[in-house]
């Protein structure tokens, strides 16, 4: 019968876990250098694809933006005519304007408009540029508004002015100050119905309407 030495056991069981280890450790060291070779390559790729999209957008933009632009009409001088609800003409002239294909809308470029009230009485708006919404009948102009009544000689000055060519009525909410034979006036707001016929002023808070009356000529 044959008796096995501990000892040996021990040593063959020494010998087959250190081969072990040493296999676990040259596959992790082959992996190691595996990503040391592969990692500056990722970087590259990556880098380089962040710079393809973002020239792809900048050159995609600059497409579209061309596209838009083309797809725009221009007016040198336009003239736009329609008349309100009880017949009123109006006019609606510019330096120049812009038809944004996605709205329809018009912007425009120092505009004039012409509100006319029968015979010679005209009140006539003029603006640094504005917006008229065809559709909906709405013209926004500003900054720098002035508003001319040719029948008293008033004159109103305000940010901005929005005329609703259907009704007639004109009115903004950016403060207000008007000019003219009679005096002066300030306010908050302002509406200005029938094309000039009638004028209402309002103050909000602490800013009250107010105004000062030039004494009648000759007394």
């Amino acid at each position: 019968m044959t008796h096995l030495d501990p000892t040996e056991d021990r040593k063959r069981a020494d010998e087959t876990r250190l081969a072990q280890q040493a296999g676990r450790w040259r596959s992790r060291s082959r992996r190691v250098q595996l990503y040391r070779r592969l990692l500056p390559i990722l970087i590259l790729v990556l880098a380089g694809g962040a710079l393809t999209w973002t020239v792809f957008r900048t050159v995609m933009s600059g497409v579209e933006r061309e596209a838009s632009q083309a797809r725009e009409i221009r007016l040198d001088n336009p003239m736009f005519h329609g008349q309100d609800a009880q017949g009123r003409s109006f006019i609606i002239g510019a330096q120049g304007a812009v038809r944004d294909p996605a709205t329809g809308r018009f912007r425009l470029n120092g505009p004039v408009l012409r509100l006319n009230l029968g015979g010679t009485k005209v009140t006539e708006m003029t603006a640094d540029a504005g917006t008229y919404n065809e559709a909906e009948r709405t013209v926004t102009i500003g900054p720098n508004v002035r508003i001319s009544d040719g029948g008293s000689g008033f004159t109103l000055t305000t940010p901005e002015a929005v005329v609703d060519t259907a009704a007639g009525v004109v009115t903004g909410d950016k403060g207000v100050q008007g000019s003219g034979p009679l005096g002066t006036i300030s306010a908050t707001s302002y509406a200005i119905h029938d094309h000039g016929q009638r004028v209402v002023f309002s103050g909000s808070g602490d800013n009250k309407v107010q105004g000062t009356i030039n004494p009648a000529s000759g007394e």
